[in-house]
């Protein structure tokens, strides 16, 4: 026992905060479960079981019972309709209510492992008869999946030649010459990464140790917690992920989120329409969010605005150092990354899809001799691909049964809420619903394949486009920075210990209503320059 706590004495002494190999991934302390989450892991199992047994074969569900084929929206639903009979069709239906039930009960417990139970989910599909098994199993071959796996090849050539490292240290080192310019480095360098890479986790990873170098520059480490700390890592947490929602491309669930919504309209969502929505958006709310860490809830005293290690900056610059000259294979990543984005942004003009666009650069990029990595270099989860193929084969058991329209239509009838509801208050309820629900769930692709199916049966119920409710609320599903579970990136940054959990709550919190405030203020505005927000609707100005 002394010896043991000689050793971790030892190891105090000798932690060099300036050396960026303390801050990887690996190395930080991986936090516990709860009491509640541990009670909530061992009662999920038998809560989903339960809550199967009793949508599917005891209670009985009023709105599924008499089903209107005339009210049906989703064409596939209308031919099931037309094949199974209203019996078959009603039997469907309840099997559908009950398997969700039963997932998004396993989902938030973390009962089982996520993949696990898309996999159970797909498997229920085929033997209630929900789905065809062609159809069921087909959706790992979705679209979506291929520019997921083929993005993920692109982000680990950026990572494994180094282009993304050195570019976040050459940015910091030119531009971060005092505390202001170094937050506002961070806002660029986010910006760029998140048009390349379309992990939030991978991100993270990568600017960690450069944000954690640089907090121990100005005096946070070593469990030394000060402003300069908490801000450059609440900072840098939330533009990762709202970085991500700029780009259609910025996240499997943005991707999955427009997948539905082109379902709906018979179309696609175009990558540069997404960007040019969201672009600005993005950019203002980094900006904001600069404003209020600084100015609000962290401000810096005088002597946090200096370095407390001298000789700091000099660290990074030894890591550049280390890097190298940029090499042939680093300049090739950089030129097949920006004509990737280049036919991502004009693919409205060529017609040319991102997954198609992807692919092309990710041959190009494993080709041997000339190409760029081999395939051992490259990073798929593919734990994340198989729970994503479960997602999106519950989203064509909705398709298939148009569950979403029908309860929306149930409970829109119940509440006697006719069609004269104003758009607006649709609008605001949609997107706030969504935006908040961050807090509850932590899987930004459970929460697409929940809320984008809900805007879309609202939207169809009282006539609005699609496109005018399901895309703002498709707008707001990377807002997951409030509290340590709400996704990856904030569990990850978490155990950094620059902050406490009331730290990114305050601060997470006031940037989710902004965020809110802002995409209102957009629907009536910018959204009705682009289209987005149709004319002749209810405005709120």
């Amino acid at each position: 026992m002394n010896s043991s706590v000689k050793e971790q004495e030892h190891e105090k002494e000798v932690f060099d905060p300036l050396d960026m190999q303390n801050y990887r991934v690996e190395k930080l302390p991986k936090r516990s479960k709860g009491k509640f989450e541990r009670w909530l892991a061992v009662a999920g199992v038998p809560l989903a079981i339960i809550s199967f047994i009793l949508l599917a074969f005891v209670i009985r569900i009023p709105f599924l019972s008499d089903i209107d084929p005339e009210r049906l929206i989703s064409s596939a639903a209308k031919k099931a309709y037309g094949t199974l009979g209203a019996e078959g069709f009603m039997r469907t239906n309840i099997m559908m209510l009950a398997i969700f039930v039963a997932a998004l009960i396993l989902w938030i417990t973390e009962a089982i492992p996520n993949y696990l139970t898309s996999l159970i989910i797909i498997i229920s599909l085929i033997l209630t008869n929900v789905l065809p098994e062609k159809e069921a199993l087909a959706q790992l071959g979705h679209p979506v999946m291929w520019l997921n796996i083929m993005s993920f090849v692109l982000a680990s050539m950026l990572v494994a030649t180094g282009v993304a490292k050195r570019f976040a240290l050459w940015f910091i080192i030119k531009f971060g010459k005092s505390a202001s310019s170094i937050f506002i480095s961070f806002i660029l360098i986010n910006l760029v990464l998140s048009a390349f890479i379309s992990a939030t986790t991978a991100k993270a990873a990568i600017l960690l140790p450069i944000f954690m170098v640089i907090a121990s520059i100005y005096g946070a480490h070593s469990g030394q917690r000060n402003n300069f700390g908490r801000s450059i890592v609440l900072q840098n947490l939330l533009n990762i992920n709202i970085g991500a929602g700029a780009f259609v491309t910025g996240s499997g669930a943005n991707l999955l989120a427009a997948a539905l919504i082109g379902g709906a309209i018979g179309g696609k969502v175009f990558f540069g329409d997404w960007m040019m929505a969201m672009f600005p958006i993005m950019v203002g709310l980094m900006f904001i969010g600069y404003l209020v860490a600084m100015k609000v809830f962290f401000p810096l005293s005088p002597g946090e605005r200096l370095p407390q290690i001298e000789g700091g900056m000099d660290r990074l610059r030894e890591e550049l150092k280390k890097l190298g000259k940029i090499d042939i294979q680093e300049i090739k990543s950089i030129i097949l990354f920006v004509l990737i984005l280049g036919f991502w942004a004009t693919d409205r003009i060529h017609g040319i899809s991102a997954t198609s666009v992807a692919f092309v650069g990710a041959v190009i990029a494993l080709l041997p001799r000339i190409g760029i990595v081999s395939w051992n270099d490259v990073d798929v989860p593919w734990h994340l691909m198989l729970f994503s193929a479960g997602a999106y084969t519950l989203g064509s058991g909705f398709d298939f049964t148009d569950l979403p329209s029908i309860t929306v239509n149930a409970i829109f009838d119940s509440l006697g809420i006719g069609n004269e509801t104003p758009f607006w208050i649709l609008y605001v309820l949609l997107t706030g619903v969504m935006v908040f629900s961050a807090l509850l769930f932590q899987s930004k692709t459970m929460r697409a394949m929940i809320f984008i199916p809900i805007a879309i049966g609202v939207a169809n119920r009282f006539g609005f486009s699609v496109i005018s409710l399901a895309l703002p609320v498709a707008f707001m599903i990377e807002h997951v920075y409030v509290l340590p579970f709400n996704s990856k990136p904030a569990a990850l940054l978490y155990e950094t210990d620059q902050y406490s959990i009331s730290d990114a709550f305050k601060f997470g919190i006031t940037m989710m209503i902004i965020a809110w405030l802002l995409i209102i203020i957009a629907g009536e505005t910018w959204f009705r320059v682009l289209g987005i927000t149709p004319d002749g609707v209810f405005g709120l100005f």
